[in-house]
This record gives structure tokens, C-alpha cells and sequence, in this order.
């Protein structure tokens, strides 16, 4: 799979994340359409799989602590980046998101959560900030940022 057929397969993802509020009921919305176990779900972690062995996706880093830009904001996504961070019991750098962000919680290791959340959805509010953590384990975690913005400078 190549960068543009992963983006056509985010397609029905970036479509409702840009047309709600980044909020809870964006979180509770994802996870009633696009579920866990449902096929749309499992394709685009399958694909995040095969993208990571094929060397595109997550290329940066180390073993423990992979991650990479996949996707620039671009009128074809509502304006939203998407990243692809693969994590193994760690925290990492704090920062905010001052329009919010969205984040789908693929575990490796099935017991592996990603700030408290497991295989699904979660959402953090626009001006929202925190270390990512994963505990227990391995997890990917795809996420989006409106106009792919992101401070890493928040100390709070």
C-alpha cells in the first residue's frame, strides 16, 4: 500500500473528525461507527501494520519509540495531519493541542492502553495537553491534529 491508497482508506475517518467539534461525543461517534472488530477499523490497522514493515510508516526513532508524519493537513483529509506513533510502555514528551486531537489506539500487545484507552477511539479537546503514555505493552497509535498542529513546548 502507498501513501495516497492510505489516504483513500482514511477518507470516511478524516471526513467525520473534520466535520464535529473534537470532543467527547467526536470519541463516542468514532467509536459507534468505526468500531473495534469492525471492517473499517481492522483495514486501516492491517494496513498501519503492512505500512511499518514496508518502511513508510513510523521510520523515525527507535525500537520502543517509532513515529513519523504520514499524512500534511491537505484539503483531501479536512485539513487534518495524520501521524503514526508506535510505542512500548513509555511517556512521552509533553505537549498541547490547541485544536484538539484524535487518536485511534491499535494495541500489539493486547493488554496495552494508551492514556487509559484501549483498542478504539479517544479524543483530546482543543487546548488539552499530556505526556502520551502507553502502559502494558506495545500499541500504534494513529492520530490527527487539525492543521497538523502540535506544541511541544507545554511544561504543565
Amino acid at each position: 500500500m502507498e501513501i495516497s491508497e492510505f489516504k483513500v482508506l482514511l477518507k470516511p475517518v478524516t471526513d467525520l473528525v473534520s466535520s464535529m467539534e473534537i470532543d467527547a461525543k467526536l470519541a463516542e461517534e468514532l467509536n459507534r461507527r468505526l468500531p473495534p472488530g469492525d471492517e473499517a477499523f481492522d483495514t486501516i490497522e492491517k494496513a498501519c501494520h503492512e505500512a511499518i514493515a514496508d518502511g513508510w510508516m513510523c521510520a523515525h526513532g527507535n525500537v520502543g519509540q517509532r513515529w513519523g508524519r504520514v499524512i500534511i493537513p491537505c484539503e483531501e483529509t479536512g485539513g487534518l495531519s495524520v501521524d503514526v506513533v508506535d510505542l512500548i510502555d513509555l511517556a512521552g514528551p509533553r505537549h498541547s493541542h490547541p485544536g484538539g486531537e484524535v487518536c485511534m489506539v491499535m494495541p500489539i500487545t493486547p493488554e496495552a492502553q494508551f492514556d487509559g484507552t484501549s483498542r478504539g477511539w479517544c479524543v483530546f479537546e482543543p487546548g488539552s495537553a499530556h505526556n502520551p503514555t502507553v502502559t502494558n505493552g506495545e500499541a500504534l497509535i494513529l492520530y490527527m491534529l487539525p492543521d497538523g498542529k502540535i506544541d511541544f513546548t507545554d511544561k504543565k
